[in-house]
């Protein structure tokens, strides 16, 4: 019988104990909230963005470094292309980092909904193509790339006479994936891509199929594999050999190149994409923040480190004795 008048007391106890922590914490509880309004500005706040999981590492280093300097919190959704499009339209973010322009059609509808939205561009990227280290042919022209993913080349030794690798296995990272529609829409061109083309989830699993398949040809976000100061990406790139290419005539070793950020520069690399910021925030906060370090002299210097060519190329300042 003497239970129950000792639980009671505990009970009244804790509500006791409770009511007093509240009223201790109440007025840092509306600081805090307080706080949190008035943060929601160009360098504070809390905001989601959708990005092409293709500039993944990029765009997390600028993240990392704009979180360290700034009361800010953004949290990235990486995905396909046509999600993180999709993702701005419905309003769920107010910015995604897609590797294209709004069509005319996507655009129209910001407008209908009383919208302006911006098309900031931030990068040049490029398509690396990547076969198996044992592979010993890793030299190709645009025509032959076509011939490959138009279904209309579907033998190794129908690039490479005399190759014994069989059937060419070509992966891409996702089917609404930015370099499907690239391929699509840049490579191909006229002819629809082949049915035959196999599609995972992730750029980082096409490296990993890659490296296990001899007879496989990868087509990934150069961003994945250019940064030497990502202990990652050296552990990617030695596990897959990236393909040099031509536009056009016979390929050599003298006029095929990789994609690295000189040759993306001069054109001569064939497989160039741009990278936007595409940006609906009316009231001009956090995103747009977000969106000026991306362009800024730091942000810039970010995506020059990880192997991309920034949109604004970064200046360095030197002194020069008289």
């Amino acid at each position: 019988r003497g239970n129950p008048p000792s639980i009671r007391f505990i009970q009244v106890k804790e509500m006791n104990i409770r009511k007093v922590i509240f009223l201790l914490l109440a007025p840092f509880i509306v600081l805090s909230c307080n706080k949190k309004k008035e943060g929601n500005t160009m360098n504070s706040g809390y905001i989601k963005i959708a990005v092409d999981q293709t500039m993944a590492p990029t765009i997390q280093a600028a993240i990392n470094l704009f979180e360290s300097e700034n009361e800010a919190i953004v949290e990235p959704l990486y995905t396909s292309e046509r999600e993180a499009l999709d993702l701005l339209m419905a309003d769920s973010v107010r910015l995604a980092v897609t590797a294209r322009r709004l069509t005319t059609a996507e655009r129209n509808y910001f407008y209908e909904q009383k919208y302006q939205p911006e098309e900031i561009r931030i990068a040049l990227d490029a398509i690396a193509l990547i076969v198996h280290p044992s592979n010993p042919d890793s030299i190709i022209n645009v025509q032959n790339v076509k011939r490959i993913l138009t279904g209309e080349a579907k033998q190794w030794n129908e690039i490479y006479p005399g190759s014994g690798l069989g059937n060419i296995q070509v992966i891409f990272d996702n089917t609404n994936s930015s370099i499907v529609r690239y391929a699509n829409d840049s490579i191909c061109r006229d002819k629809p891509l082949s049915s035959d083309l196999n599609a995972l989830n992730l750029n980082e699993e096409v490296v990993e199929y890659v490296s296990q398949n001899p007879g496989s040809l990868g087509l990934i976000g150069v961003n994945l594999i250019s940064d030497p100061n990502d202990s990652t990406v050296v552990e990617l790139t030695t596990k897959v050999k990236v393909m040099r290419v031509t536009w056009n005539g016979h390929p050599d070793r003298f006029n095929a190149v990789q994609p690295y950020q000189y040759y993306i520069y001069t054109g001569q690399y064939p497989f160039i994409r741009e990278i936007y910021v595409i940006l609906n925030d009316p009231r001009g906060e956090l995103p747009k923040g977000f969106t000026r370090f991306l362009i800024s002299d730091r942000g810039q210097r970010i995506i020059l480190r990880s192997g991309l060519l920034p949109s604004v190329m970064p200046v360095n300042a030197v002194k020069i004795r008289d």
